[in-house]
């Protein structure tokens, strides 16, 4: 199961974070830039190019410390066709480099639809008889708010290619509270009956370490909730936003681990992708940075997580 390969690469590393690769035009250094625009002009596809240079510059100084990356697909769909293909190359760099890859694309349909997604996002489509790729990723963010129709597509295809989801339950944003949290009419807040279905999704899917292929987005924002999702969805591996520039803490993070350290993944982003400039370096120091700020939030967690077992 996809989710055994990603906790063996964090007890590995022993370090449960993600860096999430949501790049802007503004992040990239000046000299990536330029030289992009130089060979490409100012267009798309020199837009394209220096996101990708830039994502490999970071890659290149964590991949060793980090054991997965989290793109965002729409930061790449905002540069067209050529951001996509930067998307996909971003893809088959990390794995090249041993990381696992969570597409975050929120994808929500149901029927062939969904089941479109799921060949492009984790699976393979036949082109004229042979079997080919296009994204690669290891694990896609899915919206399961359509209900099993929008989930049963995905699941055969992780089961048979080794991939898993991370199913929104209670997002890190502030206004996730005005649907996730209303109560349903068998006293059960959404998320929490959201976090059952994934639970009952994931018995299709189980892995070696007590955590099923399908997982949860369960936000550091709050914590309280994410202590309560913890408990109730024990066999559910959760993807946890919110840590950093959104407010998270390593003390709100805790509570989406169990008593060995595992059970989750943290994100940060802008954290890293950004870290040059709370540092106070140049621009182009921004991949030394990045590695420093991923080190500094491993030993975060860690502080109050502990040792990572097995």
């Amino acid at each position: 199961m996809a989710f055994d390969r990603l906790i063996k690469n964090i007890i590995e590393k022993q370090n449960p974070t993600v860096a999430g690769l949501d790049p802007k035009l503004d992040y990239v250094p000046a000299s990536i830039r330029n030289a992009c625009f130089e060979k490409y002009g100012k267009t798309l596809e020199g837009a394209a190019a220096a996101l990708l240079e830039f994502n490999k510059a970071i890659i290149d100084k964590i991949f060793d410390i980090v054991p997965a990356i989290k793109p965002q697909a729409a930061y790449y769909e905002m540069y067209g066709w050529q951001g996509v293909r930067a998307l996909a190359e971003t893809i088959a760099y990390a794995r090249e480099k041993g990381m696992f890859v969570i597409t975050d694309g929120k994808r929500n349909d149901i029927g062939t639809t969904m089941e479109a997604y799921a060949a492009a996002h984790l699976g393979a489509v036949d082109v004229a008889g042979e079997s080919v790729e296009p994204f690669g990723a290891d694990a896609l963010t899915v919206n399961a708010y359509l209900g099993t129709d929008g989930v049963a597509p995905l699941l055969g295809i992780c089961r048979e290619r080794d991939k898993g989801i991370f199913v929104l339950v209670k997002t890190s944003n502030p206004s996730s509270g005005e649907l996730q949290d209303l109560k349903l009419q068998n006293g059960k807040t959404v998320y929490e009956q959201m976090g059952e279905m994934c639970e009952s999704w994931g018995e299709q899917l189980p892995g070696e370490y007590g955590y099923s292929g399908v997982g949860a987005v369960v936000g550091a924002t709050y914590p309280d909730q994410l202590k309560e999702m913890r408990e109730k969805a024990p066999h559910t591996f959760f993807l946890v936003p919110g840590y950093g520039a959104q407010g998270g803490g390593a003390n709100d993070a805790k509570f989406a681990f169990d008593k060995n350290g595992l059970g989750a993944i943290i994100n940060s982003s802008r954290g890293i992708m950004c870290a040059w400039k709370k540092q106070g370096l140049s621009e182009d120091d921004f991949a030394d940075a990045a590695r420093a700020e991923a080190i500094r939030m491993k030993e975060d967690i860690l502080s109050v997580i502990g040792e990572i077992k097995a």
